[in-house]
């Protein structure tokens, strides 16, 4: 759902939309930006690595709303 409305918001950079894997990390929207590697370059050079189209230790940077509710 979140893909969903990211993509509905157009293309404002100052929108992170890149940061919106699938729960197992996947760049599952890398098709709707400029360029196939652009997702994957806009997570890299916040310091995260992607390898074979996947975040790793995607654990350990994935960010849990409920976490933030408690």
């Amino acid at each position: 759902m979140v893909g969903w409305a990211m993509n509905g918001a157009g293309t404002d950079p100052t929108i992170p939309a890149h940061r919106v894997v699938n729960h197992k990390g996947l760049l599952t929207g890398k098709h709707h930006f400029s360029h196939p590697h652009k997702m994957q370059e806009l997570l890299e050079s916040e310091g995260l690595t992607v390898i074979d189209d996947q975040v790793t230790d995607f654990e350990q940077v994935f960010w849990d709303p409920m976490k933030e509710l408690l």
